[in-house]
């Protein structure tokens, strides 16, 4: 998922994004813990995803609020 992308999205499929996206980081995460993790760059895109998704939304959130 590139940027472009995230910036068509509204707020809330952001945020419902961002929830499955942590959920996935917990379940990378307990996978590495018990030793069934098979492919460990996917925690890495991940937590980039993660990190992608938060600064579209805190670039919207700034939008508006410069607009208001």
């Amino acid at each position: 998922m590139n940027a472009s992308e995230l910036r068509e999205k509204t707020p809330d499929q952001l945020r419902d994004q961002l929830t499955q996206l942590k959920k996935e980081a917990f379940n990378l995460r307990f996978q590495q813990a018990t030793g069934q993790l098979d492919n460990t760059a996917r925690m890495r895109t991940v937590k980039r995803d993660t990190a992608r998704v938060l600064t579209i939304l805190n670039e919207k959130a700034a939008q508006a609020a410069s607009e208001a």
